[in-house]
Formats: structure tokens, sequence, C-alpha cells
């Protein structure tokens, strides 16, 4: 009743050939029995390629899609089951999985796991967008704790200064335990004084308010780590502007970046990330590669979101042939004359002699190296350049704007990566390999949100949205497959 060439033949035919060993050792034993991990594993998988998602219509349409009913074998699991066992058994492990399918398509010759082009996209959290968390806020809170204490402990010493004996408590670091003493310290001090009433109200508020208060943003500040924002109901969720409409206006919504790595429109990697940006999720998701499949890729071809330093810096130590933008390498391709803006217009750099020259001729002597450190930790060094002389010169008021003579600043280490992939990517393969890029793995994105609707997660937690991720891109590569 099925006919021949139908996509249910294909995922049962290749999970049949994988190893789920490590799903299998989920499994302690004893108790009832268990339906198979490998048939529900085929279900999830064949649900998820048919824009089935959730775990109650997975387990109407195994009584009433004949095509779920053949590959089930006739078996009913609930949905408890199934989302037990997509949430908890395919926990740490279904990355092996999608790692088995990716090498049996490469094996069959539909793919080149060593050329990759990588992107991203944000993917809303299943989570309240209206509580959250912010960073910012916590930090105003507890500056106002702080400052707060500051004028009630001066209070108390101009009032009551032979009982304020002790000296003022340092508050550059403030806990609740610090705050509930210097509290009691005040109002002890104060007690049989004349007080002011709106003090008396402040003491007592904060007595009963500040410790609990500075106790939860200790906790917030924990569930933070290095991010800015998280969501209450999905906490590993941060909040991220997302390109919501056809005029792509951007709204603030929990949610998570994810990374993909493609070749031949089949998902090689994926990597779910916390930070809203593309530039930091370079790293982590070669490191995943490389720990998946044991080697580095030979090529990796990127946008301009991925054209910093430190990324530049990794690709050149792993050997990895680079074409990946930086920013404003479409506005040099265009501009066909030199910028007029003197402000903006490129100073020479004369790398014998270390100095540079302004439009006027003028030599600009290194004055001082500037060492700053990205979001990353990433240490880059900046050389400043300094005119000798501007008084009197007829282009200063065009030139800059400020008081003293003209500064620049440099990143050489910077601008020779840029050199490289600025002749990379006009090179013929480079022309090549960007055209090849958005019809490549945009259009991945492209299928996974419009064709499937994809674009929220089911699921809550880092975990358990990776396991969502993951069941995602087995799909889609066997839908490929299947074509």
């Amino acid at each position: 009743m099925i006919e021949e060439n139908h996509p249910v033949f294909i995922v049962d035919q290749v999970i049949d050939k994988l190893d789920i060993s490590p799903i299998l050792e989920k499994y302690k034993g004893g108790g009832t029995s268990s339906y198979h991990p490998r048939m529900l594993l085929k279900v999830l998988i064949y649900a998820y390629i048919n824009n089935i998602y959730s775990s109650r219509k997975i387990e109407s349409a195994l009584k009433e899609n004949i095509h779920f009913m053949w590959l089930s074998g006739m078996s009913y699991p609930d949905h408890n089951t199934i989302n037990r066992f997509r949430g908890d058994r395919l926990k740490g492990v279904l990355k092996e999985v999608f790692k088995q399918v990716v090498i049996l398509l490469a094996e069959a010759g539909l793919l080149n796991i060593k050329e990759l082009y990588v992107d991203g996209t944000k993917i809303e959290a299943n989570a309240n967008k209206y509580t959250f968390v912010w960073g910012k806020s916590i930090k105003t809170s507890q500056e106002r704790i702080k400052k707060q204490v500051n004028e009630l402990w001066d209070y108390a010493q101009s009032v009551a200064k032979e009982e304020m004996h002790s000296s003022k408590p340092d508050f550059t670091q403030i806990d609740a335990e610090k705050v509930t003493q210097t509290i009691e310290k005040i109002n002890n001090a104060l007690e049989g004084k004349k007080v002011d009433k709106k003090v008396k109200q402040k003491l007592n508020y904060a007595k009963k308010n500040w410790p609990s208060n500075l106790r939860k943003y200790e906790k917030q500040s924990k569930i933070l780590g290095k991010r800015n924002s998280y969501s209450k109901t999905d906490q590993d969720a941060t909040f991220m502007r997302m390109k919501d409409d056809h005029m792509q206006n951007g709204q603030l919504k929990p949610g998570y970046n994810l990374q993909i790595a493609t070749n031949n429109q089949i998902i090689v990697n994926y990597t779910l990330h916390s930070n809203p940006t593309d530039t930091l999720t370079l790293k982590p998701h070669l490191l995943e590669y490389e720990a998946l499949y044991g080697s580095t890729p030979e090529t990796l071809v990127a946008d301009s979101g991925y054209g910093s330093e430190e990324n530049y810096e990794l690709l050149e130590q792993k050997n990895i042939e680079t074409f990946v933008k930086y920013n404003y390498f479409h506005k040099e391709q265009k501009q066909k004359k030199p910028d007029q803006n003197l402000l903006k217009a490129d100073i020479f750099y004369n790398k014998e002699k270390d100095c540079c020259y302004c439009p006027m001729g003028q030599k600009m002597e290194k004055v001082e190296e500037v060492k700053r450190k990205t979001k990353s930790g990433y240490l880059q060094t900046y050389s400043i350049y300094q005119a000798t002389n501007c008084k009197g010169c007829p282009l200063r008021t065009t030139c800059h704007k400020s008081q003293e003579n003209r500064k620049i600043q440099r990143n050489h280490k910077l601008n020779k990566y840029k050199d490289k992939a600025r002749s990379n990517l006009l090179s013929e393969l480079g022309v090549k390999h960007r055209k090849k890029r958005p019809c490549d793995v945009e259009v991945v994105f492209g299928n996974l949100k419009q064709n499937h609707h994809f674009k929220r997660f089911m699921l809550r937690g880092n975990e358990k949205v990776n396991i969502e991720t993951g069941l995602m891109a087995i799909a889609h590569n066997l839908r490929k497959m299947a074509a």
C-alpha cells in the first residue's frame, strides 16, 4: 500500500545500518518491556521529516497514518513514551547518530565533509518573551543598594557618632550577610535617638527586602554567566533580535543562535550558542567538528560575520583554506574612486620605517602600542601613530577635528589577515565559493524555516534543544537523500 520510492523506506534502511549502542546503554533493563529504541528513533525522525514535532501528534499519527504504522510495526507508544525517549534517552548520544548518517551519505558520494559552508540563524525558544532577566538591571540594582547603605551609614554617624564607633565597612563587594550586619548596627546605634521618619521607613524596608534581593541577584548572576540576559521560563535561552516579518523589523525574543556547516545542502555539523553575533561562534563550532570527525576541514567558506582577527588566526593555525569575508569587503569592491573624505581615506603606511604619512605627506611617527581584549578574551595589538605638527595645515578642518595633532590607530596583524582574505576571495576559486555559499547553506535555513515551519523550538533547556536540532538535522539530511 506504500509506493516503492517513499521516504519512509529510506528512514527504515538508514537507521537499520546505524550503531545505536550509546542509546541502548541508557536502558538499565528489568521492569516491564520497553519499545525498541531503534523503532522509536525511526518514528521520531520520520515525524520530523513530515513537520510533526508534537509528541501528541506523533501518537495520533501512529494510529492513523499508514506510513507510521508500517515503520512502528503496528506499535502504539503514547506521547509520554515518545517524549521521554526524545528528552532523556537521546540526551548526549544523538550527535553520534547524526555523525553516522553524515558518513553514510558521504560514502554514497552525496557530499564532501572536508569542504564546509558555514552560517547561522536565530531560532526562537519555547519561552515567555515577557519574563526576562537583564544583566545590566542586576548591576544597577546592586549599585543602588550599595549607594543607599552608604547614605544610611553616613546619616547614622551624623546622628549617633559615639554609638557608631566601628569603622565604615567596605561595600565594594556587597552581599546579603554584610548588608544584614550593617543594617543591624545602624538600627542599634539609632535606638532611642530622634530619627527622620523617612530614614526609619527606609531602614525597615532595607532589613526586610535588601538581603533577600541580593541573594536573588547573586543567583541570577550565576545563571547569566557571561550572557547579558535570559528568560525565566527557559534559563538557557538568551534574548536576541529576531527578524520576524518580511520587512525584517527586529523584535527582542528569547532564542538560540543555531550554527550549521553544510556541503551540497546537507548538514555536516550543528551547534547552538547563546551569543547573538556569529563572530564568537566559529571557534566552538570548529572544535565540535573536530571532536565529531577526528580531523579539521580542508576548506571553509563564510560571510563577513565571521571575519575577525581571532578567527583568521585560528583558521591559519589549523591550516584550513579560508574564504571568509570581512567587514566592508563588498564596499571596497563597489568603491571605484578613492574616498574623498579625508577622515575615512586610507593613510599610507611605510612598513620598513614603521610610520604613516598623512594626506599632506607629513610623517606620522609611532607613539605607542595599545593592547585590548575582545569579549572572548583574545588580545589585540593596536599601533598608534601621530602627526608631528598640524598647525597651519590647509587640510586641517577636513582632515580631523581634534585639538591636538592627528592620531590614527592600525591593527597590522588584522590588516595582514584581511589582505590574505581579499586575495583568496578575489581568486577564481574564491569567486566560485562566494557564489555557491548562499545557494548551499542559506537555502537550508530557508527550507527548515519556511517549508518545514521550524521557527520555534518545542522543548526547553540547552540539552533538549540540542536534541531537537539534531533530529531536525538528521531529518533534513534524509530528505535530501530521498530526493
